[in-house]
C-alpha cells in the first residue's frame, strides 16, 4: 500500500461504490466492526474532500460510528467479492465475519481498522450526521421502496483525511 494524496483518487465514484462495494469500517484494535456498503458517495463541501456513508441504526456498525470519530472505507478487487458479501450478511454482533470473510484486519497509523487486502483505503474523520427525515423527501419513490419497514439511514459525512492505493 502507498500513501496518496486524496485528489489522487482516480476511480469512478458511482462504479466504485455501486458496482464494486466497500466495506464501512468503525472501531479500534481491540473493538470493531465492519459493513458491507454500496449506498454512498464522494464529493468536496465546506472546501474539504468528503464521504457521504449510510448507516441504519439496525447495523451493528452504527453503535461504533455513534462512539468513534473516524471510519476507513475499504475497496476490494473483484477477487474479495465473496468477502464482501459475508461482511453483507453476517452480523458481527453473533459471529466472526472477519474470520469467516478471511480478511486480514490492520490499524492505520491513528488506529482505525481497515484490511490489508484492500486495493484502495480512505481514513475519514466525521464533521456531521442527521437521520433522513421522511417529512423531507420530495420524491417518495425511495421513503416507499427502501424504508416500507422503517429503517430510515443515518447519513454521515466524513473529511477523507487519508487514502492508500495499491500500485
Amino acid at each position: 500500500m502507498e500513501k496518496i494524496a486524496v485528489r489522487e483518487i482516480e476511480e469512478n465514484v458511482v462504479k466504485l461504490i455501486g458496482d464494486r462495494w466497500m466495506l464501512v469500517t468503525a472501531g479500534n484494535r481491540d473493538r470493531f466492526n465492519t459493513m458491507t456498503a454500496n449506498w454512498g458517495g464522494l464529493g468536496y463541501i465546506w472546501s474539504k474532500p468528503v464521504a457521504f456513508v449510510l448507516i441504519r441504526p439496525e447495523r451493528y456498525t452504527y453503535e461504533f460510528s455513534e462512539k468513534e470519530s473516524f471510519l476507513t472505507l475499504s475497496f476490494f478487487d473483484d477477487s474479495h467479492r465473496e468477502a464482501l458479501k459475508i461482511c453483507g450478511t453476517l452480523s458481527g454482533k453473533n459471529t466472526d465475519k472477519i474470520k469467516e470473510a478471511g480478511l486480514s484486519p490492520i490499524a492505520t497509523t491513528l488506529g482505525n481498522i481497515t484490511f490489508k487486502e484492500a486495493d484502495l483505503i480512505m481514513e475519514c474523520k466525521k464533521i456531521y450526521s442527521d437521520f433522513f427525515n421522511p417529512d423531507k423527501f420530495h420524491d417518495r419513490s425511495p421513503l416507499e421502496k427502501w424504508y416500507i419497514d422503517g429503517g430510515i439511514h443515518k447519513m454521515y459525512i466524513y473529511e477523507i483525511i487519508n487514502a492508500w492505493k495499491n500500485k
